[in-house]
C-alpha cells in the first residue's frame, strides 16, 4: 500500500492506495481501512523560505516567471509558465500569501517535483 496527499478543489486528503496483482485482484484488505481525512496544513514559516511549496507537476521547460519574491498572491495566481509536450501550463498558487522564494529561471528545464516557488501563507 502507498500513501499520498491529494488536493481536490483546495481540500487536502490523505489517501491510501492498494496495488493490484497481475490478475487485477487487490490483496486482502487490512483489518481497519484508513479513512480519508484532511491532511494538516503546512506550518507557516517566518524564515526566508515559505511554508507552502509549489512544485512542477510534470517535466518541462520554464518559459516565463510571472512573479518575484515579495509579490502578493491569491489562490490561483499564476507564478510561472511551464512548457511540456508543446503545451504551456500555468503553475499557480495554491493559497493566498506572499511569494517567499522563486527557485527557477526562464529557460530552465525541470523534472516532476522540482521546487518552483515557496509561499508564506
Amino acid at each position: 500500500m502507498k500513501r499520498y496527499n491529494i488536493t481536490v478543489n483546495g481540500n487536502s486528503y490523505d489517501v491510501t492506495v492498494e496495488e493490484a496483482d497481475a490478475n487485477g485482484a487487490a490483496p486482502a484488505a487490512p483489518a481497519a481501512p484508513a479513512a480519508k481525512k484532511p491532511a494538516a496544513k503546512p506550518a507557516q514559516s517566518a524564515s526566508a523560505q515559505g511554508g507552502v511549496k509549489i512544485t512542477a507537476p510534470m517535466p518541462g521547460t520554464i518559459v516565463d516567471v510571472k512573479l518575484q519574491p515579495g509579490a502578493k498572491v491569491t489562490n490561483g495566481s499564476v507564478i510561472a509558465i511551464l512548457e511540456a509536450m508543446k503545451m504551456e501550463n500555468d503553475i499557480v498558487s495554491s493559497c493566498d500569501g506572499t511569494i517567499a522564494t522563486v527557485n527557477v529561471t526562464k529557460g530552465q528545464s525541470v523534472e516532476t517535483g522540482t521546487l518552483i516557488a515557496t509561499i508564506n501563507a
